[in-house]
């Protein structure tokens, strides 16, 4: 065997991907972005309701109220724990009516944080109990025949290199290439329909959708609420007690009411701030990953066209982009470590752009076959065009031998 035969055959078996029994893969069912939108918008609010509670501890009592000094200790405790479980400020108005206004705010706060952790946290279960089952199928199942795709096609061009070696009659080759187009010996048709029938479902979609606006929902709703409801005791330090109740009731001398004041009235504050400013920002994040549904990730889908039966972009397939095919190409982008022919493909394909337009590559069967030689073995006087013209068949046709012509 000559020198350029073995060269020939070795560069083909490097190219083939190791065939590795079949193992649990771990595929990340979350994109990059929804996990970091997922970590802040549930992590945000429990690091602040850890930093609520530190304040109680840390502090002790939440306010401070100021009695008159013919109070006794007894009555200052009560009147202290009275004002931080009433939280109920009377303001007088200029007519000598009173009006009263509820600080639960402080109280609850803590509370309504961890509510805001749990609601972030629907649309991740949801998604989660719907991806499980439906997307880890399908990205199992396509990662596998996409890699099997690629060592098809190497298998391929090393079967046309040994047969066109061993064929006494060169033209007898390629006569029985052009014979096996017809009858569709070298297509793969699987996989392409299997992704073809993904364009018609959209129950992944929806469900992506769903998770995404629950999440823009559930954000709207407490930027709502801590604008609302915050602001209105945002600057309020202070406020005015009644202690006129249970054993102080029959203390005439005693007055009816007492000042206080809120002791970590400025911790309140920022978590509140970093609360609405961080979930504000999220927001840009959520829409941009939903605009991610309106276009075809086709960089990627470029990179696989150099697979014989993955020609979703040169038949012109994709569609509307808003379908489950959209989301499981998303999926595939994140999970390309899964990939291993990903990497090769890629190389082939920055190949082919710098490669002679000449030279007609279309596919990685045709790369290979040109690198082995095969064109060259095939010009002059053995190819076919001697004898009518045409030119021999490429890696391309070669794929495409199994198309059946259709009747007028």
């Amino acid at each position: 065997m000559s020198l350029a035969n073995r060269a020939a055959e070795y560069m083909l078996s490097d190219a083939l991907l190791p065939d590795n029994p079949s193992k649990k893969r771990g595929l990340r069912l979350e994109l990059p972005l929804d996990r970091i939108i997922t970590l802040v918008s549930v992590g945000l609010p429990l690091l602040l309701i850890s930093l609520a509670f530190a304040r109680e501890i840390s502090t002790g009592p939440q306010v401070v109220c100021f009695p008159p000094s013919n109070f006794t200790e007894k009555q200052i405790e009560y009147v202290d724990k009275h004002c931080w479980n009433s939280l109920t400020h009377h303001d007088f108005n200029f007519d000598g009516s009173v009006s009263v206004h509820s600080l639960w705010i402080h109280k609850v706060f803590p509370y309504t944080l961890m509510i805001i952790a749990v609601a972030m946290y629907i649309p991740v279960i949801l998604w989660k109990y719907i991806s499980k089952s439906l997307l880890n199928t399908d990205l199992l199942f396509i990662v596998d025949e996409l890699d099997k795709s690629y060592n098809r096609s190497i298998k391929l061009v090393q079967h046309l290199l040994k047969t066109h070696r061993t064929c006494s009659d060169p033209n007898l080759f390629w006569e029985e290439l052009k014979s096996a187009r017809h009858v569709r010996y070298f297509e793969f048709p699987l996989l392409e329909r299997y992704l073809t029938c993904k364009q018609h479902s959209h129950c992944l979609v929806l469900t992506y959708l769903l998770r995404n606006v629950l999440l823009l929902l559930f954000i709207a709703l407490t930027c709502i609420y801590l604008g609302i409801f915050h602001l209105t005791v945002f600057y309020q330090e202070e406020f005015t007690c009644f202690v006129k109740t249970r054993f102080l009731r029959t203390d005439i001398p005693k007055p009816e009411f007492v000042n206080c004041k809120f002791v970590s009235l400025t911790i309140f504050q920022i978590i509140s701030v970093a609360n609405a400013v961080i979930y504000i920002l999220l927001l840009p994040m959520i829409i941009y990953n939903v605009s991610k549904l309106c276009y075809w990730d086709k960089q990627f889908l470029n990179v696989y066209e150099m697979l014989p039966a993955f020609d979703l972009l040169s038949k012109k397939m994709l569609g509307c982009p808003i379908n489950d095919l959209n989301v499981i190409i998303l999926f595939l982008r994140a999970n390309i470590s899964e990939l291993k022919s990903y990497s090769r493909l890629s190389v082939l394909c920055t190949l082919k752009d710098t490669a002679d337009k000449k030279q007609n590559i279309d596919t990685v069967v045709d790369f290979m076959t040109l690198l082995v030689g095969m064109d060259m073995d095939n010009g002059g006087q053995d190819s076919p065009a001697s004898e009518d013209g045409d030119q021999p068949p490429s890696g391309k046709e070669c794929y495409e031998l199994g198309k059946v012509e259709e009747k007028p």
